[in-house]
């Protein structure tokens, strides 16, 4: 598919799938005019960028995890490197503070749903 039906189908512009391309996160094959050729199975890793990239994830670490997500043993590094274990680490760290907050406002909305609804009937 075209880089216009990619953008359209993973509801993201696409400079946004330029940059991802720029930075090594998706790579499209090429036709033979040039024009970028993406399969189907780039939707669906458009979204899980965009998914890490919203959780405040890093550029450089999505393109260190990004392989790791449909999990192939093979891709992974021989000599882990320090800063990376490191890296990681903290950046998990920050998830999980994010997904603790989002849960408790979720929890909070839900409460005031449940309050709304008890009032009305």
């Amino acid at each position: 598919m075209k880089i216009g039906e990619l953008a359209r189908k993973a509801g993201v512009s696409v400079r946004a799938l330029r940059y991802y391309e720029e930075e090594g996160l998706i790579s499209p094959g090429r036709e033979g005019n040039g024009y970028r050729d993406f399969c189907e199975g780039s939707v669906e890793a458009v979204l899980q960028i965009r998914g890490m990239l919203d959780a405040g994830l890093p550029v450089r670490l999505i393109r260190e995890v990004l392989p790791y997500l449909d999990g192939p043993e093979e891709v992974r590094p021989k000599e882990p490197c320090e800063y990376m274990i490191g890296e990681v680490a903290r950046q998990r760290e920050v998830l999980d503070r994010r997904i603790a907050l989002m849960t408790r406002n979720r929890d909070a909305l839900d409460a005031y749903l449940r309050d709304l609804t008890l009032t009305q009937t």
